[in-house]
């Protein structure tokens, strides 16, 4: 694995674990009862956002950690995902 498909892969967990961290422990403004006018009662009371981007960088490096060995250590290839049969069989030489 290069360093870009590394950096993409960790992105790439980085935000499917942002979207999940996002929701969790939030009030909303109708929770607190201070509604800024303009907005939806639903909408986020205090977001935490630099506290989320932190519980976010540490989960998304421990789960690329094991993404990522498991990849280069070759315990799971793409032909094993290869349900349907729709790869050849790699050519193997004699010589």
């Amino acid at each position: 694995m290069g360093i870009t498909s590394a950096l993409v892969l960790f992105a790439v967990i980085w935000f499917m674990v942002l979207f999940v961290v996002l929701p969790l422990r939030n009030q909303t403004q109708g929770d607190a009862g201070e509604i800024v006018p303009g907005t939806h009662a639903s909408a986020p009371a205090d977001a935490q956002l630099k506290r989320k981007a932190k519980i976010t960088t540490i989960w998304a490096l421990g789960l690329w950690v094991i993404i990522a060995g498991t990849i280069m250590s070759g315990a799971i290839t793409v032909r094993d995902l290869d349900w349907f049969d729709r790869m050849a069989t790699p050519e193997v030489s004699r010589d």
